[in-house]
């Protein structure tokens, strides 16, 4: 190689270094400890906009044995249409499909949501003036059938409407501002609350199918702002939530003579990774574990059983959420 090839050779290394070095000086900045250690604004006002997701739940039976006895997959798909800048009462919901499966059985759908509006009312009780949760209408779960024609039992026909219960508590209860201790009060990376929810008995009745005295106590529930996160591409803060150790009793009368009743614990936990820019809720993970009794009347006697139940909640696409 000739000395002016050499020279030509070294030159053009030493423009692309100069180029790379320009590039480099006009990147943004990745975070810094000031950013990580910074305040952050997470109750500001949810975006305006609509949004798709799909809930997945898995139910594991366990005997007292510690082996399996069955499962169950419930997949409910919602559309969330927000029009207020406040977050709070006003928005509608569209249900899209919703399935259900019991152990290996081929999988049915419920064809009444399939398509079904409502309007979430958010009170300071959490309650409209039926005493419903959210106002959620419970004569919607009264008489429900799947695809092949078949009534419902009352414990699955109130999985189907827990299954709403679970979505508003986790994306809207948990994610926006709550008086008396809400995500409002997570400002750093590190801050953990108890929820105003702590140690509240909210009611679980349904209609004739779970009677009025049927309640769920909550433990100390807490929040946690645990770091930042990243879901589909979007930067998030990561918040965890606890149930503290919590209980349930529930009232069933199966037959005009006879009551059914169930006792028991529960403890949920999970996460959940809210926009930083929109205030939207971009995925919720959760689990539990319930350990109930159920006390039958005559003969008198107790049947016992652990569950273990699993819930993801994810943001969709609108073709995705049309599609089976």
């Amino acid at each position: 190689m000739t000395e002016a090839e050499r020279f030509r050779g070294g030159l053009a290394v030493f423009i692309l270094q100069i180029g790379m070095l320009f590039q480099f000086a006009d990147a943004p900045a990745g975070p810094t400890r000031f950013d990580l250690l910074g305040t952050f604004n997470l109750a500001a006002p949810r975006a305006p906009g609509t949004r798709h997701y799909l809930q997945e739940t898995r139910l594991l039976h366990i005997g007292l044995d510690g082996k399996p006895t069955g499962t169950e997959t419930i997949r409910m798909k919602l559309e969330w249409m927000h029009t207020s800048s406040s977050g709070g009462g006003g928005d509608v919901f569209r249900c899209g499909k919703f399935t259900m499966r019991k152990n290996q059985d081929a999988e049915v759908s419920l064809p009444a949501l399939e398509g079904w509006r409502y309007e979430l009312r958010q009170t300071s009780s959490g309650l409209d003036d039926k005493g419903q949760v959210f106002g959620i209408d419970h004569a919607k779960f009264l008489d429900l059938k799947d695809s092949g024609g078949n009534g419902l039992q009352p414990v699955t026909a109130y999985q189907v409407y827990n299954s709403f219960i679970d979505f508003h508590s986790f994306t809207g209860v948990f994610a926006m501002p709550a008086e008396g201790g809400g995500i409002q009060d997570l400002k750093k990376i590190g801050d953990r609350i108890v929820h105003a929810a702590a140690f509240t008995e909210p009611p679980v009745n349904l209609g004739n199918l779970i009677l009025p005295g049927s309640t769920f106590k909550n433990g100390e529930v807490t929040l946690e702002f645990k770091g930042l996160t990243g879901i589909q591409g979007v930067p998030c803060a990561l918040i965890g939530f606890d149930s503290g150790e919590s209980s349930f009793r529930m009232l069933m009368r199966p037959m005009p003579d006879m009551e059914i009743q169930a006792v028991g614990r529960s403890h949920y936990a999970g996460d959940l990774a809210l926009e930083l820019e929109t205030r939207w809720v971009g995925q919720v993970i959760m689990s539990e574990t319930v350990i109930t009794q159920v006390n039958l009347p005559a003969p008198q006697s107790q049947i016992h059983e652990l569950i273990e139940r699993n819930t993801k909640i994810s943001t969709i696409t609108a073709d995705e959420f049309e599609r089976d």
